[in-house]
């Protein structure tokens, strides 16, 4: 399988409010960066799919390293959470649906031909690709107002 780096960041104007994803793709020497946005939306939304959106451009099944700030992200599958919501089907601990389960649900289609592995970083820290993310998703909001 090839190897790929992933780095995700998701941003929003107001939770909800205009909201933007981006991310950074690596692959050898080869450097991707996408973004894109939505009106209303939340900061969880945006950092989910920046997940979505940068694993489903992948042509190919692959190893996977995505880093995010995000400890919804990363904890949800370091923690094995979608695991439990499954076989609750698709209740939280509490008994309540799962916020953004149409999320969910299509990462971890996207799952199912990749391996992934996630792992956490410091947001708006000393990462330059964690930042650049942030960068990205920052300007994406712009696009939309």
């Amino acid at each position: 399988m090839k190897e790929v780096e992933i780095y995700t960041d998701g941003a929003c104007s107001g939770n909800p409010g205009p909201g933007g994803w981006g991310a950074i793709l690596f692959y050898g020497e080869h450097r991707k960066e996408m973004s894109g946005g939505e009106k209303h939306t939340t900061n969880n939304r945006m950092e989910l799919l920046a997940a979505i959106e940068s694993i489903g451009t992948l042509k190919e099944p692959c190893k996977i390293k995505l880093y995010s700030d995000s400890a919804y992200l990363v904890n949800c599958f370091q923690k094995a959470w979608y695991k439990g919501w499954q076989r609750n089907g698709w209740k939280n601990s509490k008994g309540q649906p799962v916020e953004n389960q149409d999320l969910w649900k299509q990462l971890l289609q996207l799952m199912e031909t990749h391996r992934v592995e996630y792992i956490k970083v410091k947001g708006h820290s000393d990462n330059e690709f964690n930042n650049h993310c942030d960068f990205l998703a920052r300007e994406a909001i712009k696009r939309l107002t």
